[in-house]
């Protein structure tokens, strides 16, 4: 597995906090604290990656600012600004039967239960009641659908998912 393969993002750097090298932070996790359960942090802007270590953090407003290891000042922490946080997905901990990230569902096919084959995920949005799944159709779909926005409801919508195959079985119809 190459380093690229290995890593997901968990967050990005915001702006500078303060004059003593804090930085905010925009956590991806679905519990924003739990990005600080992850490290090391592969910070990468452009084609520069470093690691770094986080000494301290705190809540503030909504979100969360960290002091990073030997940015000390203002004019450093500008420099990783805009920077967005890797770790290694090993260091995430594994889910129960049944239960999947976001991006081990994205590239999944997608299939009706009568066999239609509906496309591709491509994205899920997060819309409060249920995910919903971003499907890009097949360029030569027979309903003539670029996208289709499907809900993650299982037993409902939901089927089966294989991670085997890398294939969501949905209750849906192909028109919608």
């Amino acid at each position: 597995m190459t380093e690229e393969n290995s890593q997901i993002i968990v967050g990005k750097v915001g702006a500078v906090y303060g004059v003593k090298g804090w930085l905010k932070i925009h956590s991806f996790t679905e519990d924003q604290e739990a990005i600080l359960d992850y490290f090391p942090w592969s910070l990468k802007l452009g084609n520069k990656t470093q690691s770094v270590e986080v000494t301290d953090w705190r809540r503030h407003n909504k979100g969360l600012v960290v002091k990073i290891d030997n940015i000390d000042d203002r004019d450093a922490a500008q420099s990783l600004v805009h920077s967005e946080i890797f770790v290694d997905k090993n260091t995430l901990p594994e889910l129960p039967e049944g239960e999947f990230y976001w991006r081990d569902l994205i590239g999944m096919s997608v299939v009706t239960d009568k066999g239609y084959d509906l496309g591709q995920v491509s994205d899920l949005l997060e819309t409060g009641s249920n995910d919903v799944l971003v499907v890009k159709a097949n360029r030569n779909d027979g309903f003539g659908k670029k996208e289709r926005l499907i809900p993650y409801i299982e037993d409902q919508v939901i089927m089966s998912v294989s991670t085997e195959t890398k294939q969501i079985c949905v209750d849906w119809d192909p028109g919608f």
